[in-house]
C-alpha cells in the first residue's frame, strides 16, 4: 500500500480508501466485516462512511452502514488502526427521513452524536458536509443554473463556527466537504482564513475516467490551497469494470438492482467506456485496473475511495495501487477524453 497524509495534518492515510455505502443493503454485516478484515490486512487504514448510507437511502435502512462498522470495531478492537471519516447528510426530499434542518447547530451536534454512538467511538478523524444546502449543480447535473427564488442565505461562517465547537470538544479532528464546487470551496476557505476558523482539508467529489470536471477550477483550488481530493465513484457505479458492456454483470450488480442510477450510463459514456476497455486490454490490464490506476496517480488526489460487493472485486481494486500507467497509455486515455470529454458529471 502507498500512503499520504491528510493535507495540513500529520494524519497518515492509505491512498486507497475503503468505501462502505453498500453495507446494509447490497451487502450483509458479515460481508462488510470480511471487507474490512481484508482491507486492513492489505494496508488500508482509511474508511469512509456517512450517516446516509447505505445507498439508496431509505428510512428502513438509515445509518445501517455506520452500525455495521461500529459492530466490527466492537468485535475486533481495531478502532485505533483506522482513520475514520463520516458525513452529515444535506437537506432535500431524499433525506427528509433524516432531518429537515440542514446544517444548523442543532443538526450538526445531533448528527455527530448519533454517528459516534452507532460507530461506537468517541471521535471521528474527518467529518464532512455531504453536499451543499444551497441550490447548485450536484450529482450528475452538468451546469449551474441560477435560481433567483433560492431561499438559501450564506451560512459558511456559522457552519464553521459550529464545527469549531465540535472540534474543541474532541469529537471530530478535521473537517472536509463533498459534492462541492469551486465557489463554495473558496467561501469555506475565505471564512477560515479571515476569521481564525478551522480549514476544510479535503473535498470528496466524483472523479473517474468518465467524470473529470474536477480538473478544471477545482484542481487549481486543490493545488494552491492544499486541499486533497477524496475521489468517489472511481469505477462509475461499476461501469468501468466493463461488465455491463461484456454482459457479465451479476444479477446483484448495482445497476441491475437500481437502474435509476444512470449517471454513468449515457450513450456517450458507454462509447467512451468501450474505447477505454480496448486500451486496457491492449496493454494487459483489466479496465478496472486501468480506471483505478488512473485515479491513483492524479497529483491532486489524497485518497481513492473504492467500493466492492465481493472480496474478489475488493482485492482487484486494492491491488490497483501497484499499477503504473505508461505515457503511451495516458496518451491514449487523453485522446478518448478529448473526443468524448466528461460524458458523465
Amino acid at each position: 500500500m502507498k500512503y499520504t497524509t491528510l493535507p495540513n495534518t500529520n494524519i497518515k492515510v492509505s491512498k486507497i480508501c475503503l468505501g462502505t455505502m453498500t453495507w446494509g443493503n447490497q451487502n450483509t454485516q458479515e460481508e462488510g466485516f470480511a471487507q474490512m478484515d481484508m482491507a486492513l490486512d492489505k494496508g488500508i487504514n482509511f474508511f469512509d462512511v456517512a450517516e446516509l448510507y447505505p445507498v439508496p437511502a431509505t428510512a428502513e435502512t438509515y445509518a445501517e452502514t455506520e452500525r455495521i462498522i461500529g459492530n466490527w470495531f466492537t468485535k475486533t478492537g481495531n478502532r485505533d488502526k483506522v482513520i475514520l471519516a463520516s458525513k452529515i447528510a444535506g437537506p432535500g426530499d431524499y433525506t427528509a427521513h433524516i432531518r429537515t434542518t440542514g446544517f444548523s447547530k442543532t443538526a450538526l451536534n445531533e448528527a455527530v452524536e448519533n454517528s459516534l454512538k452507532r460507530l461506537k467511538t468517541d471521535y471521528l478523524d474527518l467529518y464532512q458536509i455531504h453536499w451543499p444546502e444551497r441550490n447548485t449543480n450536484t450529482f450528475g447535473v452538468r451546469d449551474y443554473k441560477h435560481n433567483p427564488n433560492d431561499k438559501w442565505e450564506d451560512n459558511f461562517n456559522e457552519i464553521l463556527h459550529n464545527l469549531n465547537e465540535i472540534i474543541k470538544s474532541g469529537k471530530i479532528r478535521q473537517i472536509g466537504i463533498s459534492n462541492e464546487g469551486a465557489w463554495g470551496t473558496m467561501r469555506y476557505l475565505e471564512e477560515a482564513k479571515y476569521n481564525n476558523l478551522p480549514k476544510v482539508i479535503t473535498i470528496q467529489n466524483a472523479y473517474s475516467l468518465l467524470c473529470r470536471p474536477f480538473e478544471g477550477d477545482l484542481a487549481e483550488v486543490a493545488h494552491r490551497e492544499n486541499i486533497g481530493l477524496l475521489a468517489y465513484s472511481p469505477m462509475a457505479f461499476g461501469v468501468l469494470s466493463g461488465k455491463y458492456i461484456k454482459g457479465t454483470a451479476a444479477d446483484n450488480a448495482r445497476l441491475k438492482l437500481f437502474p435509476r442510477f444512470s449517471r454513468y450510463s449515457s450513450a456517450q459514456a458507454t462509447e467512451a467506456t468501450k474505447r477505454y476497455l480496448k486500451i486496457a486490454e491492449a496493454n494487459g490490464m483489466t479496465l478496472a485496473q486501468m480506471a483505478l490506476a488512473f485515479v491513483n496517480e492524479r497529483p491532486f488526489l489524497t485518497s481513492n475511495i473504492i467500493g466492492a460487493t465481493n472480496l474478489e472485486q475488493l482485492e482487484e481494486n486494492i491491488d490497483s495501487i501497484n499499477i503504473s500507467l505508461s505515457e503511451e497509455v495516458m496518451k491514449a486515455i487523453n485522446e478518448v477524453h478529448a473526443e468524448i470529454p466528461n460524458p458523465a458529471t
